[in-house]
């Protein structure tokens, strides 16, 4: 399988849950090259066959040459995570903290890198018995909150991506997305002082009616349910975040 942004966080938890029942990994990254050896050298300590690949899903052939090493060390690609991500954190009542720049970047990563790396994939992908896209999108595709309006609009972006192609891709590949509220991860800390971001996780979990927090790992094994288990599931947006979309307010800072 083909995890993008896999060097941290979610795609790491993602990449080391397969590993753990023995899938051939490959991590992508682009720039955190240390981490992502890590999460290799966990999932190799794992029993699996790792790639390493560094791509920036933003560039299209970067995407063709990430599948095509994949192809080439394994002849077959059962599964493909868009995992990788960008924001800008600016509040959504800031109308100049953004630009045309980080708009375009930002879908760019988004949106636009999941769809070449889904149509680098599709060959490959309609050969196998499996065939299966998971896109990592967020609560904020919904809600408009989150790390930023563009980073919102972007996510709402990839939830239609992700059914247009559920349509298109069928029979032979199924298309679903996970759609996380807050995530306690690295991504998530970027935003904020220690003490803030302290303060930030405990109001959320008191907001959220199942008391808890969700984990990279919640979120990795819901990828392993829609590809392994899930024969019948497709264009579904499958919301993570312990019931926290039920309450009135939802925090901003979203996965």
């Amino acid at each position: 399988m083909v995890i993008t942004g896999a060097g941290t966080g979610i795609g790491a938890a993602i990449a080391q849950r397969f590993a753990a029942a023995h899938w051939n990994v490959a991590i992508n990254y682009r720039q955190s090259r240390a981490a992502a050896l890590r999460t290799a050298a966990s999932c190799e300590a794992a029993g699996a066959d790792v790639l390493l690949a560094q791509a920036d899903v933003a560039e299209d052939t970067d995407c063709t040459a990430l599948i095509s090493s994949a192809l080439q060390k394994w002849g077959r690609i059962d599964a493909l995570v868009n995992n990788a991500g960008y924001t800008r954190f600016c509040r959504a009542e800031d109308l100049a903290g953004l630009n045309k720049a980080d708009f375009e970047h930002i879908f760019a990563v988004n949106v636009v890198g999941a769809f070449h790396m889904i149509r680098a994939s599709a060959t490959a992908l309609r050969q196998s018995s499996i065939g299966a896209v998971v896109n990592i999108s967020s609560h904020a595709g919904f809600t408009g909150l989150g790390s930023s309006i563009a980073y919102a609009a972007s996510k709402a972006g990839l939830n239609n991506l992700t059914l247009a192609l559920a349509r298109a891709l069928a029979p032979q590949i199924r298309v679903n997305a996970i759609c996380p509220g807050f995530v306690d991860t690295q991504w998530s800390k970027r935003a904020m002082d220690e003490n803030t971001y302290r303060r930030f996780k405990q109001q959320v979990k008191e907001m959220t009616p199942l008391q808890r927090i969700t984990t990279a790992e919640d979120v990795a094994e819901s990828a392993w349910y829609l590809i392994n288990n899930g024969a019948a599931v497709t264009g579904q947006l499958l919301v993570l975040d312990g019931g926290n979309h039920l309450t009135v307010n939802t925090p901003e800072i979203s996965a």
